[in-house]
């Protein structure tokens, strides 16, 4: 029955947001979810923003008034995704099923090594050292959002926190902002495409919604050794499901 779909969106929606917030890879849940339900690639890539733009919404509230949130930081920062944002939306609407799903997988694996690099690990200068590298991983970063989204938690982690060396509960703060303003063009892209199941993408959105304030709350208090196991077992599990071992 169809109206069964419904409450499993929103607790999908629930799960993901909490995966994509305090560690990354929650569209790895909901994007196969939603192509399961019978949506094609484009489809579940374009109902799957709207809930990703209100996951971070409620998140951004959550993590706003703490005295470590940086707004103007994290602005900065979203500049410099949206460029390749919007390329890579138009690449996202354009590109055929097939070669989407095989894009994604290949990607995924790389997404993956790049979490299994060692994190910083002079406290002292965690925060501090600035890098031009930043600017082009962002640009690329935003590249990626706006084409596959899947995943990129992971990539902005790997980048705050190998190049700036960021501490995780700061860089989950700028996460948030950072994916919430380069979605906003993403999103209208697939609009204007017609690429957005609305009924569903509601949905998933009150269970990301939900998800995504809960899990900012829980980074607030827990701190940086639960995000960091949170990091761990997502990108365990991922990774052997990646590998075909379940």
């Amino acid at each position: 029955m169809e109206i069964l779909n419904y409450p499993l969106l929103f607790g999908v929606g629930v799960l993901s947001a909490f995966m994509n917030v305090l560690a990354g890879g929650g569209s790895i849940i909901s994007m196969p979810i939603l192509i399961f339900l019978g949506l094609d690639g484009a489809m579940a890539n374009g109902t799957n923003r709207l809930a990703i733009c209100s996951q971070n919404i409620f998140a951004i509230f959550s993590f706003h008034g703490e005295e470590k949130y940086d707004l103007r930081s994290a602005l900065f920062y979203s500049a410099w995704t949206l460029p390749g944002a919007i390329v890579g939306a138009f690449f996202a609407v354009n590109i055929k099923d097939q070669l989407f799903h095989k894009v994604l997988a290949v990607v995924m694996i790389a997404v993956m090594l790049t979490v299994l690099l060692p994190p910083a690990r002079d406290p002292k200068e965690l925060g501090a050292r600035k890098s031009w590298l930043i600017y082009p991983a962002l640009l690329g970063i935003g590249f990626y959002g706006g084409f596959i989204q899947a995943g990129v938690g992971f990539l902005i982690m790997a980048a705050f926190t190998h190049i700036l060396r960021f501490r995780l509960v700061k860089v989950n703060m700028v996460k948030v902002f950072i994916v919430f303003i380069y979605t906003i063009p993403a999103l209208l892209i697939f609009i204007l495409s017609g690429r957005i199941q609305y009924t569903y993408a509601i949905a998933l959105a009150a269970g990301n919604a939900l998800g995504g304030w809960w899990s900012a709350k829980l980074a607030i208090v827990k701190g940086e050794k639960f995000i960091r196991l949170v990091l761990v077992l997502v990108v365990i599990a991922m990774s052997v499901k990646l590998l075909g071992l379940i």
